[in-house]
């Protein structure tokens, strides 16, 4: 008795101990075990997540702060090698932009393989690295053909290997507040957005071109710092327990796909911005042709940029109010908003409608962007994001390469840029709709995997129940024999 005692004491220490070791792992992070091999993620909501959340804003606004200020560079790269009066000059420059923009998009699907496999942490780092290399090298490039690939494919393919894993490890450590801190770290950009056309401006007057680019590069190192504070705290299978077909799973996750959700999410919202980038690239020339070359255009994209800021931030709390996938109806909102007000352009006849039509743009725009990574955390689950956000950005870069280009193909032909206006609020609308049957469709899923987990749960008592009868059967079938 005083042995079996002192054994089931021992046991209890033991795991006591275990349990308290699994607490203290993964940092701030709590391990419990709900059934025996299963264990529990509860996520810290805050202590070192507030620390990931501002390099990831960081990230966010040192990225796209620099894509969106192109258009100040431009100018001064069409001054470096050639004149700003080139008209062939100016289309082959432009391309140095779009392709660095399409890039980081484009990159996506192979960045998210990359994250699963080597680490948010790893990932962002090295993808900081080759952006500052990039950059760097930049400020020394001499000819248009150099500039393709330093500034449009290396420092865009760093900055999409720095970027999207500022968005997966968020879910480590946030859950109930996901939606304010994604509103937190999306806003980061338009901060950036906004004030730094002006320190740029300041900077090429000063110290020109080259010296700009090498100062951005400070942006770019800061980055690197910010992305070893990725600490990852999700549970992941051993090394060891992974078979080949795993691995393989693991490099293309097809789970995802098999979502219908998630198929539907993945194909509207590109099939939505087919139209969703038409005013921000037109709207300007489409402001000198209306009201004339002396018109205050730039108070419409600084209008974009502050509302677009503010909606990150109420949308992005108010999504983590909103339960489960109904999160998409916010999205809905977004589309359909900005595809009406975009027929709203060519009706403005007055600089202060266009004013009015842009504050809204700029706060639904806030709204579809910081809650994209919200609701793949809803569709796909914390486990397969990474890839399910990078196929959905590597599908976005379609159509913001293509819409804008077809948007101008029809100013040319027809003479203004009302048809284009008009046609590009089409796509958002329908888009928008097409993602309605996301709830629908994920509530029938859910309610189909509740029957079968009731119609197995009533199986497995029957074999429960049977299982005492046939021993009882085969006892007194040896005790005759």
């Amino acid at each position: 008795m005083t042995e079996e005692r002192s054994v089931t004491e021992g046991e209890a220490a033991d795991s006591e101990e275990m349990s308290a070791e699994e607490t203290k792992e993964n940092g701030d992070c709590k391990v419990s075990q709900k059934t025996e091999g299963e264990p529990e993620f509860v996520h810290p909501e805050g202590g070192w997540g507030w620390v990931v959340m501002l390099a990831s804003m960081w990230c966010n606004g040192s990225v796209f702060g620099i894509q969106n200020a192109f258009g100040i560079l431009f100018l001064y790269l069409l001054r470096e090698f050639g004149s700003e009066k080139d008209e062939d000059l100016q289309f082959k420059t432009s391309w140095v932009g779009s392709l660095s923009m399409g890039m980081i998009f484009f990159c996506s699907p192979i960045v998210s393989v990359f994250t699963d496999i080597l680490g948010c942490r790893v990932t962002a780092v090295g993808g900081a690295a080759v952006g500052f290399v990039g950059l760097l090298a930049s400020s020394f490039v001499k000819s248009l053909g150099l500039m393709y690939f330093t500034y449009g494919i290396v420092f865009a393919c760093g900055c999409s290997f720095a970027y999207q894993p500022s968005l997966v490890i968020l879910g480590h450590y946030f859950k109930r507040r996901l939606g304010l801190v994604n509103g937190i770290v999306t806003a980061g950009s338009s901060f950036f957005t906004v004030t730094l056309p002006f320190v740029l401006s300041a900077l090429l007057e000063k110290v020109g071109l080259q010296n700009t680019m090498r100062v951005l590069c400070i942006l770019m190192f800061v980055l690197m710092l910010a992305g070893f504070t990725y600490k990852p705290l999700l549970p992941v299978k051993p090394s060891n327990a992974q078979t080949g077909k795993s691995r393989i799973s693991q490099i293309f996750n097809v789970n995802i796909w098999r979502s219908v959700g998630y198929r539907i999410w993945a194909f509207g919202i590109p099939a939505a911005l087919y139209g969703y980038f038409v005013p921000y690239v037109h709207l300007m020339k489409h402001v000198e042709e209306r009201f004339g070359p002396e018109a205050n255009k730039e108070v419409l994209l600084m209008c974009i940029g502050i509302t677009s800021g503010v909606g990150r931030l109420i949308f992005g709390r108010v999504a983590d109010y909103v339960k489960g996938v109904n999160k998409v109806f916010l999205q809905v909102s977004s589309f359909l908003v900005i595809g009406v007000m975009s027929m709203m352009i060519p009706l403005c006849h007055i600089f202060g409608g266009l004013i009015a039509v842009c504050l809204l743009m700029g706060l639904f725009d806030g709204c579809f962007i910081c809650i994209m990574a919200p609701i793949a955390f809803e569709l796909v689950g914390a486990n397969d994001v990474s890839q399910a956000i990078g196929f959905l950005l590597g599908l976005m870069s379609v159509p913001m390469v293509v819409g804008p280009p077809i948007a101008g193909f029809l100013r040319d032909k027809l003479g203004s840029y009302d048809v284009a206006f008009y046609l590009a609020g089409v796509p958002p609308i329908v888009g928008g709709m097409l993602l309605c049957l996301i709830p629908w469709v994920e509530a029938r899923r859910r309610k189909r995997e509740k029957e079968e987990g009731l119609s197995k749960g009533q199986d497995e008592k029957m074999i429960e129940h049977e299982k005492p009868q046939e021993d009882m059967k085969n006892k007194m079938g040896d005790s005759v024999l």
